[in-house]
């Protein structure tokens, strides 16, 4: 049996609601009609000369009008009004048979801005700080918006960055250039049943140049390009960052294809459960696991590709970087000798340089440099230029931008006694006579007693012959002996030791413990790993170390620190001997050095003779 239809219970309500206004706009209608219908507005005047001839009935009084019955209907209505005026006025109006009436000044208009201005004044006030404060949480659109994502998005035109802008990194561009590629012609890749990969991680150390390759692809790819960090996701109220995380890849999917590049991927991505109170409702973590069902949810043949950028791969989150979610990690790191030259001449397009500018010589200067630094490098090197007022940019300005760079500022109104000089003159010339003495070490550039930087008494500035990425034991005891060099030379003219050689103890200390503990190169301990870094491979070795784990007894602990000790001594009396062989030439050396505060690589060398051939190489 067909039922019938039935009225939805919103509809019937609003219907009601419809008649009970409709009703009682007649009921008001009908009553002003009414009234304006029976009583009659009649001129002051013609009240007092009806109060004359008896014809009202009664009358009721108030401040500004007069209302009452008349006993005979006037014009049909027996109730009139009329507006007060003055009794003298009006008698003296009345000789002259004049018709008057009251007109009331109108407040209305007065009253209401009196009542309604400041109601509107302060709700003005209060929504626009509420806006500001809104604004600082949720984005231009206050609160209502704060679900949204905070990626700016960026086109060819914006970007303005290909890859003929990026240079150093050759291998990682190949690797990009098929993103690229599929997003240019997403149906070739997938003819043979192949397809691309969702993510791409760019893995590598600050500076080297993983944001500029991101931007260089969405140049080179002309599609759309989200660009956003890590930590815009995270906000202080709970559910933001998953949400932002949708609206970032609905954005995305809406202006398919296109390049989510997430920067900083470390803020957001870091292992789950680390930490002794990491727990599951952790806001990052909803993030994350957010950030992972998008992974998860796209279609690679829809052109959308993410890019993700980070220098801590070691602690982000392993299912972040399964095969499915970020399946290709690309390695951008510190450039060798030819990338340096490449990205050299890239940043020397911008600067005048005089004929004697070579970038492979300033190449060979900075050994581990990232592009970052190097771009760094060519700017401080047009500024000192600049500064002495000179039309091109020298090479000895790239060599002081270097040492800027590499010592620090020159502190040339740091005053030291004479007592002081003679000692860093001392010191300093130790260094540079053990690397001249030692076959293998790196070629001593400049030696100079001239502060720098926050602690640096003098500087001894040695440049490597070429890129290295191993060290044998006997290259490393040659290292020891030469940052002991300075040390050994106080010991020998002065006879005691100063506090200058604080920095190249801790040095030689690590070298040595890391040759026990690390390398297995202490035939007391055997070729056993005691110790593990715990630095990131990214890092660089210049970055301090977090705090040791011991996975060994005390006994082994003791053993390892006699070995240490006997290393750095038998370094030490190694530099002595030398320094002992030389003294003659550390005299004169350190002499010359007083006198002319700086001595480049050809006047050294002219004191100290020749250096030391280098180490025979390994038959292959």
């Amino acid at each position: 049996m067909p039922t019938k239809p039935t009225m939805p219970k919103d509809a019937a309500r609003f219907h009601i609601g419809y008649w009970i206004v409709a009703f009682l706009g007649l009921m008001l209608f009908q009553y002003v009609y009414t009234t304006t219908q029976q009583v009659a507005n009649i001129p002051y005047s013609q009240f007092e000369q009806l109060l004359r001839e008896g014809k009202v009935a009664e009358i009721g009084i108030s401040d500004r009008f007069i209302q009452g019955k008349l006993k005979e209907p006037l014009d049909g209505k027996s109730i009139f009004v009329t507006t007060r005026v003055d009794p003298e006025f009006a008698r003296q109006l009345d000789q002259y048979n004049v018709r008057y009436t009251g007109r009331i000044e109108s407040t209305f208009l007065r009253d209401i801005l009196s009542w309604v201005l400041p109601v509107l004044l302060f709700f003005g006030v209060w929504a626009y700080l509420g806006r500001r404060m809104a604004q600082g949480l949720g984005g231009p659109g206050g609160l209502m918006a704060i679900g949204k994502s905070k990626a700016k998005v960026y086109v060819e035109s914006d970007t303005g960055v290909t890859f003929d802008d990026v240079a150093g990194v050759d291998e990682a561009k190949d690797e990009l250039r098929e993103v690229v590629d599929f997003l240019k012609n997403p149906e070739e890749y997938g003819r043979l049943g192949g397809r691309m990969p969702k993510g791409v991680l760019l893995v590598g150390p600050p500076g080297t140049g993983k944001t500029l390759l991101a931007k260089a692809v969405a140049g080179e790819a002309k599609v759309p390009f989200f660009s956003i960090s890590g930590s815009e996701f995270v906000e202080m109220f709970v559910g933001v960052g998953a949400a932002r995380v949708r609206d970032l890849f609905e954005q995305a999917r809406s202006k398919a294809p296109a390049i989510i590049f997430i920067d900083e991927l470390d803020a957001l991505g870091r292992a789950r459960g680390i930490g002794p109170y990491a727990g599951g409702h952790d806001e990052k973590e909803q993030t994350l696991n957010q950030l992972l069902v998008e992974l998860d949810g796209f279609d690679s043949r829809a052109g959308l590709v993410l890019l993700g950028a980070t220098n801590r791969p070691e602690i982000l989150d392993p299912a972040l970087l399964r095969a499915g979610r970020f399946d290709r990690q690309v390695l951008v790191d510190r450039p060798d000798k030819k990338g340096r030259i490449q990205i050299l001449q890239v940043h020397m397009k911008k600067a005048k340089l005089a004929p004697d500018v070579d970038a492979e010589k300033v190449a060979a200067l900075t050994p581990g440099f990232t592009g970052a630094d190097l771009a760094n490098l060519v700017n401080e090197a047009a500024l000192l230029a600049t500064r002495r007022g000179a039309d091109a940019v020298t090479m000895a300005d790239f060599n002081n931008a270097v040492e800027r760079i590499v010592a620090g500022l020159e502190k040339r109104n740091r005053l030291l006694n004479p007592k002081e000089r003679e000692i860093v003159a001392y010191h300093e010339m130790g260094h540079a006579l053990v690397a001249l003495a030692l076959p293998g070490a790196d070629p001593v550039h400049k030696v100079s007693i001239i502060p720098r930087g926050v602690g640096a008494l003098g500087y001894t500035i040695q440049r490597p012959t070429e890129d290295r990425f191993l060290m044998t034991k006997e290259e490393l005891e040659n290292k020891m002996a030469v940052l002991l060099g300075g040390r050994a030379a106080e010991l020998i003219v002065f006879g005691h030791f100063s506090t200058g050689a604080a920095d190249d103890l801790r040095r030689v200390t690590d070298i040595a413990r890391s040759m026990v503990t690390r390398y297995g190169m202490s035939q007391k301990l055997g070729s056993v790993a005691y110790e593990r870094d715990t630095r990131s491979f990214l890092q660089g070795p210049d970055l301090p170390m977090a705090p040791r784990e011991r996975d060994f007894g005390e006994e082994t602990g003791n053993a390892i620190d006699d070995e240490v000790k006997s290393i750095v001594e038998s370094a030490l009396e190694r530099t002595l001997d030398i320094l002992r062989e030389r003294r003659d030439v550390l005299e004169r050396a350190a002499r010359r050095l007083l006198e002319k505060e700086t001595l480049e690589e050809a006047e050294l060398l002219a004191l100290a003779g020749p250096p030391a051939p280098p180490l025979p190489q390994a038959a292959e």
